[in-house]
């Protein structure tokens, strides 16, 4: 059956580096044999990881709010498409059919995933890998912000070692399963 891996990324238009990092994961994880699980778009990164991964073999589930079929542009190509009512029931739907989690460089919705998931696993309530594969430094000040704040009491040594940091696509899956 393989690994399940779930990506978080971009969902909205970007460039050409960031679109073909998405191509690279979906191509990687069929060649892997594995299941996409994903948010149910199939425009930005989120449809070019989607479309590779099918184009390689793999399965694809997406998962997507019903008021985001529209904005978001369902991916129907799907082997599986779950329509949920909210966010949160999208995330739980991600969450349950996931054996590890991938994220790519994205907005506010992909931090807020990449945020509930990392914090999930250093509070030990899983222990699937949290993944960051950020191989041109897009999170770099991010990272460095949280980095800035150890020993303030607000950010520990354990939270930050719960996030595995890679800069290749196959580091990242190589963390997964």
């Amino acid at each position: 059956m393989g690994v399940h891996v779930c990506v978080f990324c971009a969902s909205g238009p970007v460039g050409e580096r960031h679109l073909a990092l998405a191509r690279e994961v979906g191509t990687q994880i069929a060649a892997r044999g594995w299941t996409l699980v994903s948010g149910g778009g199939r425009v930005g990164m989120m449809g070019e990881v989607a479309r590779a991964a099918r184009a390689g073999g793999a399965r694809t589930v997406g998962v997507i709010p019903t008021g985001l079929q529209d904005r978001e542009v369902a991916d129907d190509e799907a082997d599986e498409l779950v329509v949920v009512g909210t966010m949160r029931e999208r995330k739980a739907e991600m969450d349950a059919r996931s054996d590890a989690w991938i994220a790519l460089p994205g907005g506010l919705g992909t931090l807020e995933e990449l945020f509930e998931a990392w914090t999930s696993r250093y509070l030990e309530m899983h222990t699937k890998p949290v993944v960051l594969c950020d191989p041109d430094g897009f999170y770099d000040g991010l990272l460095a912000w949280l980095e800035g704040l150890r020993g303030t009491g607000f950010v520990g040594d354990v939270s930050l070692r719960t996030l595995i940091r890679t800069t290749t696509v196959e580091a990242a899956l190589d963390a997964c399963g």
